[in-house]
């Protein structure tokens, strides 16, 4: 093998330093035999050097530190709140940077439109991490399920008790993961194994249940329907994740997975092909800004009807 037969590293820069960079995504990248870790950004400098420290990469704070990342990488991936998120990833895209965004995108459809319309006019390539169309063993039955004709319903439930009595999850300070539930948190989790497997929402209704609980009931394109319920304060013995389907060949359920790193390490494969191909990713920016489309009109249902 000659040297020009070796494919350099995607260098990919992390932006954020909290609780989700510092568990999976800077562990998952500076692993990666694909990947540089080519730096660590976050607001503040202390934290930022100790993530970085730890990973063996470059530290980078303030303004000035976002754009001095942006051009030591290739790629960059998100973890920041998606409101902060939607902005930088517009940023990095005109700057020639791939996109390794979280989702949800961004939590309004102009903000996500404004991503999915920068990644396509810089003709970046785009990965939204959605955990089950990237865990190895969701990704392939999502794929084998989605060759299967004739489903009928489904119905996915996902519940959390991360701010639940007792809860000591470290995740429960996010702010915009308090403000806008489970709806927006786990909400693009569900409808990105179902709309894979019975085409998009062609309409939806939303109603609010108790404490950040969100029910939807969804009609696809393919003809059938599904129920989702969503949520982050249910009781520990009342939480759980389940995706049924049910059709002319009977029922599906989707298995479990094991751990969030594995499957971002997924993503970050799936980013490294559609660099190298240049053919986008499904779950990719424009996906993405059809989820935030979706928990919107979502948010907006369940509000009038609280109200």
């Amino acid at each position: 093998m000659t040297t020009a037969d070796i494919t350099p590293p995607l260098r990919i820069g992390l932006l954020g330093t909290g609780p989700w960079a510092r568990n999976t995504q800077a562990p998952a990248l500076a692993a990666h035999p694909g990947v540089e870790l080519s730096g660590v950004w976050g607001r503040r400098a202390e934290v930022a050097d100790a993530l970085a420290a730890a990973h063996g990469t470059r530290a980078y704070t303030g303004e000035e530190g976002i754009d001095a990342l942006l051009q030591a990488s290739d790629a960059v991936a998100f973890a920041l709140p998606p409101d902060v998120q939607a902005p930088l990833a517009v940023r990095a895209a005109e700057a020639g940077c791939h996109l390794l965004m979280d989702k949800p995108v961004a939590t309004t459809v102009a903000g996500a439109r404004a991503v999915a319309e920068a990644a396509e006019q810089a003709s970046v390539a785009s990965v939204v991490f959605c955990t089950l169309r990237f865990a190895p063993e969701t990704s392939v039955w999502i794929a084998e399920q989605a060759a299967v004709d004739g489903w009928f319903t489904a119905r996915a439930q996902w519940l959390g008790s991360l701010y639940a009595a007792g809860s000591d999850s470290e995740y429960a300070d996010s702010p915009w993961r308090r403000e806008k539930g489970g709806l927006w948190d786990v909400g693009p989790h569900a409808l990105s194994v179902l709309i894979p497997v019975l085409g998009d929402v062609e309409y939806l209704t939303a109603a609010a249940g108790p404490a950040d609980t969100t029910h939807l009931i969804l009609r696809h394109t393919s003809g059938a329907s599904s129920t989702v319920t969503l949520g982050l304060s249910a009781p520990p013995g009342a939480a759980g994740v389940e995706i049924e389907l049910r059709g002319e060949r009977g029922t599906a359920s989707i298995p479990g997975w094991v751990g969030a790193e594995t499957a971002f390490r997924g993503a970050v494969d799936a980013l490294a092909e559609a660099v190298r191909t240049g053919v986008p990713h499904p779950c990719d920016a424009r996906f993405g800004l059809r989820l935030t489309e979706l928990l919107a009109a979502a948010e907006e249902q369940a509000q009038a009807q609280a109200g």
